[in-house]
């Protein structure tokens, strides 16, 4: 296994690729309501990533199946966990939830970040799962420091969402990050703190717990991209990109923008 440490200067590549991610999804916020559907959310995704400069790396990225994914941007609605692909023909109704994976390239480098946000007024039961999702994120990011391990991450998603009684996807992880999209080591939403890959001054990688209301299960859908919860009970997922620190990691990617117009919701 090949672990690419980063420089200081390829560190602020980055950090500028993942502060275009946080920005488009911000955008998107703007048009999320009921009526719209996934495939307008792409089209503003695309131009938006374009308009900046940066190429959607979603966009053409290619599964086991020899299936090119067709869009620049990942829409995920309710059961579906990860990997939706936008359609016109899925259109967001009032109480849904839908999870926006997005990933840039620019200079020769990759931002990837990942937001579930509300359509419209949603229920006490999707605003807990979304609140303890993120919070997840951000307890895992608070452990991975340099001299930490993959399974201290691992553990932290685990534990704070199974004893709110969530299921905690195993099939699909986090990834290291940098010229590429996904690069070593893989960062599991589960596992055994003080196991796995050592967490080292340098290492990218993007945390992305995904959490399902009821059961852990998933199954891949006929269009070979789409992953759905088995029970068909709705999932949520968040993504920062870090860089791993001493002390402290840093946070590549960004929410704030979105926050700033959500307010205080979860």
């Amino acid at each position: 296994m090949k672990v690419f440490l980063k420089t200081e200067e390829e560190i602020s590549l980055m950090r500028e690729a993942n502060q275009l991610v946080g920005k488009a999804l911000a955008e998107l916020y703007r048009y999320i309501k009921p009526g719209v559907t996934t495939l307008q959310l792409d089209r503003i995704a695309e131009e938006f990533i374009r308009d900046h400069g940066a190429v959607p790396t979603f966009k053409g990225f290619p599964n086991p199946y020899g299936n090119p994914f067709p869009a620049s941007i990942c829409t995920s609605v309710n059961e579906c966990v990860v990997h939706g692909i936008p359609s016109e023909r899925q259109v967001l109704k009032e109480g849904d939830i839908i999870s926006i994976d997005c990933g840039t390239q620019l200079n020769g480098f990759c931002g990837d970040s990942a937001y579930t946000f509300c359509v419209g007024e949603v229920s006490d039961e999707k605003l807990k799962l979304l609140r303890t999702t993120k919070e997840s994120l951000y307890k895992a990011i608070d452990v991975a420091v340099a001299g930490k391990r993959v399974g201290d991450i691992s553990h932290t998603v685990q534990s704070h969402c199974e004893a709110q009684g969530y299921g905690v996807v195993r099939e699909l992880t986090g990834h290291g990050i940098g010229k590429d999209m996904h690069e070593e080591p893989s960062v599991p939403n589960y596992g055994k703190a003080k196991t796995g890959v050592q967490l080292c001054e340098g290492m990218c990688i993007a945390i992305e717990p995904m959490i399902t209301m009821g059961k852990r299960e998933i199954g891949l859908m006929p269009d070979k991209w789409s992953i759905i919860t088995l029970d068909r009970k709705p999932a949520a997922h968040f993504e920062h990109t870090i860089v791993i620190r001493h002390g402290k990691s840093e946070i590549l990617s960004s929410f704030h923008d979105i926050e700033k117009q959500e307010g205080d919701k979860y």
